[in-house]
């Protein structure tokens, strides 16, 4: 069944994925699209019922106010505006901020009553539509797809083999930045008990390479970014008839790559590494999904709970975690400090509540104590945040018994550590991600 969609243009409001989410908590499917999206543009897109412009305080770029192009009007396609008074009606959403509740009240009539949609939202929808998208983009070639085993890759595995079948082929690159036994779980999942294609690469020693004395968080997730690709076109030279590259991209990568109204937050491996001589076409069926909706995805297309629920892992892995050039010492005691957090936190069940905890080791050394000589050793740092959809993230309050257990066990047990803190920074200001 066609969902019917509702389009929002960005027009340079903060709002515009409080506004999708809104609508789609209507049951009404939502997509954000650059302000200067052409007529044949917007009609090429499925089941268009109506159009919210969105304005905000960002509608200057360069000097220029900015606005939809004239022809959007002549389309035919019924026009809401927010923040902007040239369309059919206006409402004011920017004052309410995040209020979702009065964003639904405030487009419900526009939505249901104007534009005629129907409330066809739903997993099982989007997953027949997708699989119908994919089948009609791939055809009868195959598909690469890059498998970290995180949730974006795992859900986007599981919805190409139901498109496509044995015509995907899963590359997992160990790129020697992955947790603790991560490499080898998703072999188990994947190749033995999902019986999917599965080459596995293992190239630690060529990431670690290019990536010695880069400090600078956005060269080393674009050189991440880039090298992955490069592996990928290596196995792809050794299939036959490897046109495409899946791409677990979620819309939140998207608006923290930056948009033409809002500036980049962090460049995310697979928006803006992507080398620009790219061999494949994307398939990218889960870029307007938000991270609960990607979960919600996994389960309408049956994926374990385990799977589903994974804690969720940046593409470059523990290289964003190991802050500035990477060493392999350190990178050793980031991964036998986050092996015991996430131990700790399954015995207490904090893994089923806390959507996201993870360690951090910087690139700085402080004086401490160790068998009652003077070390001078890195601290770890960890973090623990609960979210919704990625875009906005609060702290979780760990007792401190919790806290304190953890500590001990990683001063003990991992090499070259002497202190142990933890991050009370929420997103805003910062991001989940320390780099």
């Amino acid at each position: 069944m066609k969902q019917d969609m509702i389009v929002i243009l960005d027009l340079g409001s903060h709002e515009n994925t409080v506004v999708a989410r809104a609508i789609r908590a209507l049951g009404v499917y939502s997509e954000i699209h650059p302000h200067d999206i052409t007529a044949e543009g917007l009609k090429a897109l499925p089941n268009v019922k109506g159009i919210i412009i969105n304005g905000g305080p960002n509608n200057v770029i360069d000097g220029v106010a900015i606005d939809v192009l004239p022809e959007i009007y002549e389309t035919g396609i019924p026009v809401m505006a927010a923040g902007h008074d040239k369309a059919l009606c206006e409402v004011k959403l920017a004052k309410f901020g995040n209020d979702e509740e009065f964003i639904k009240n405030a487009v419900r009539s526009f939505v249901f009553d104007t534009c005629k949609a129907e409330a066809n939202w739903n997993m099982k929808n989007f997953v027949a539509d997708q699989i119908e998208l994919i089948r009609q983009q791939v055809g009868d070639k195959k598909v690469l797809l890059a498998l970290s085993g995180g949730v974006d890759s795992s859900v986007l595995a599981a919805l190409l083999l139901k498109a496509i079948g044995d015509k995907l082929y899963c590359v997992h690159v160990n790129h020697g930045l992955m947790r603790k036994g991560e490499s080898e779980n998703v072999i188990e999942v994947f190749r033995n008990q999902l019986s999917a294609n599965l080459i596995y690469v293992d190239a630690t020693d060529r990431f670690l390479g290019l990536l010695e004395g880069v400090a600078d968080p956005e060269q080393k997730r674009k050189i991440i970014g880039g090298e992955f690709i490069r592996v990928f076109e290596e196995e792809a030279r050794k299939l036959d008839g490897i046109d495409f590259l899946g791409q677990g991209t979620i819309y939140p990568d998207i608006a923290e790559s930056g948009t033409k109204t809002a500036k980049v937050v962090k460049s995310h491996h697979n928006v803006g590494g992507l080398p620009e001589d790219l061999q494949f076409e994307l398939v990218e069926p889960l870029k307007q999904l938000f991270k609960d909706e990607v979960r919600a995805c996994g389960v309408e297309l049956g994926l374990p709970y385990e799977m589903v629920y994974r804690q969720p892992f940046p593409g470059p892995g523990l290289g964003v975690r190991c802050l500035g050039a990477i060493t392999r010492d350190r990178l050793h005691s980031l991964r036998e400090a986050d092996a015991i957090l996430r131990e700790e936190f399954a015995k207490e069940g904090l893994d089923k509540k806390v959507w996201q905890y993870f360690t951090v080791v910087p690139d700085f050394k402080s004086v401490g104590v160790r068998d009652n000589a003077r070390s001078y050793d890195w601290p770890v740092i960890i973090r623990a945040v609960n979210t919704i959809d990625a875009m906005t993230a609060s702290i979780e309050q760990i007792e401190w018994p919790v806290l304190l257990r953890i500590t001990d066990r990683i001063l003990a047990e991992v090499p070259n550590v002497n202190r142990v803190c933890y991050d009370l920074s929420p997103k805003p200001s910062a991001t989940i991600e320390w780099e």
